[in-house]
């Protein structure tokens, strides 16, 4: 019976080493789990702590620094906390979402739209400049020392203020052009009144012109002279001008010079004679005529052009030239034809004191003309009759 007591004891002491075993493993695992539990609440702890830490940032806006004590983590909701608002176009420092850090400085510059038109383009613009001068400055837009800008570039700009910016550009460009000849008249007693007489020809030069051409958007919109060189003067034309007055022949009271003859209608004709293809009968041959001429300005007449009798005849024609002629009424009727050899076929229109025996004034429109005619003798007038000759 000893032998069977002491193995019942061995038997129940070793269930109770197993069972104390199990619980101290049991124990351990729970430790463990809850070891790990509390590592990871920590670790959550700290990073909540860390997440909603108070943080001073300094926010620069428009230039006007702010200082913030926040706790916020991105930028956006920074600003959202501080009822900043940003537009799309407006210049920030940071990138909206991005995680903000104790200290940082976050600078944010607003933006106004302006409409720039330049070089041949109108475009919407957004400048942080309070300027036209700071405005094409922020948007690195250049400007020429010749451009021109619209307003001016102190004006201080407002949302979408239109700006207007004109490229100027200036060319130089030289010219060959002719130097015109001057004319110089002298007075010259050997040739007789109103004749001329060329001494020396004129001759033309040259000179180069530097012009300046202006330029804008493209357009020319003026040209400028700044500068001539002469490259040939010109030659002067020089004119001898008679002032020798014609010896005029005074018809002597007991010696006429010419034999007057006083014809009439009823003056029978001499003879014909035909003249640039026309035949015609004529009552009286004048040799040795002399030739004057006159216009119908003050220096012939006497009259003023606004005068109504200007250009009216002593016989009441208005003169034509090609037609009328002065004559002495005692020679030549009023309103017969003649014909003057190398003249042609005129009309006795008219009469004037100077004009007496074998004298005959014609009529031209150019007083110029008048001038250089001057005074012609030796001619042949065919006194022919109030009928004009015709090649019928």
């Amino acid at each position: 019976m000893g032998t069977i007591q002491q193995d019942g004891t061995h038997v129940k002491r070793s269930s109770s080493m197993t069972f104390a075993l199990r619980w101290k493993h049991e124990r351990v695992r729970l430790i463990a789990i809850i070891a790990l539990i509390s590592s990871a609440l920590l670790i959550m702890f700290f990073m909540l702590l860390y997440g909603t830490a108070i943080k001073s940032v300094s926010v620069v806006l428009d230039g006007k620094e702010i200082s913030v004590l926040t706790r916020e983590s991105d930028l956006q909701h920074l600003l959202d906390e501080q009822a900043i608002s940003v537009g799309e176009h407006d210049r920030v420092s940071t990138q909206l979402d991005a995680t903000i850090k104790n200290g940082e400085i976050i600078t944010i510059d607003t933006t106004s739209p302006i409409q720039l038109t330049a070089d041949g383009k109108t475009k919407t613009m957004y400048t942080t400049g309070k300027t036209v001068e700071s405005a094409l400055k922020d948007l690195s837009i250049s400007i020429g020392n010749e451009d021109k800008v619209f307003p001016a570039l102190y004006t201080e700009v407002s949302d979408y203020a239109p700006i207007k910016i004109v490229r100027v550009k200036k060319e130089q460009e030289s010219q060959t052009v002719a130097i015109a000849f001057s004319t110089e008249q002298k007075s010259d007693g050997t040739l007789l009144k109103g004749k001329e007489k060329t001494i020396q020809e004129g001759k033309a030069g040259t000179k180069l012109i530097h012009k300046q051409k202006v330029y804008e958007d493209g357009t020319l919109v003026a040209t400028h002279v700044v500068g001539e060189v002469v490259q040939l003067a010109s030659v002067k034309k020089l004119v001898a001008v008679g002032t020798k007055k014609p010896e005029v022949a005074k018809l002597s009271v007991k010696k006429p010079a010419v034999k007057i003859k006083r014809l009439s209608a009823t003056s029978p004709e001499v003879d014909n004679v035909s003249k640039n293809g026309i035949e015609f009968a004529y009552k009286q041959v004048i040799n040795n005529v002399t030739l004057t001429a006159y216009s119908a300005d003050f220096a012939s007449t006497g009259k003023e052009a606004s005068d109504p009798q200007s250009g009216v005849t002593s016989s009441g024609a208005i003169v034509k030239e090609g037609r009328t002629i002065a004559v002495d009424r005692n020679v030549i009727p009023i309103g017969w034809w003649v014909y003057i050899d190398g003249i042609g076929f005129r009309r006795a229109e008219d009469t004037g004191g100077a004009i007496k025996g074998n004298k005959i004034d014609i009529y031209f429109e150019s007083s110029d003309y008048v001038n250089k005619f001057g005074l012609k003798r030796g001619y042949t007038v065919y006194v022919i009759g109030p009928k004009k000759p015709t090649s019928d």
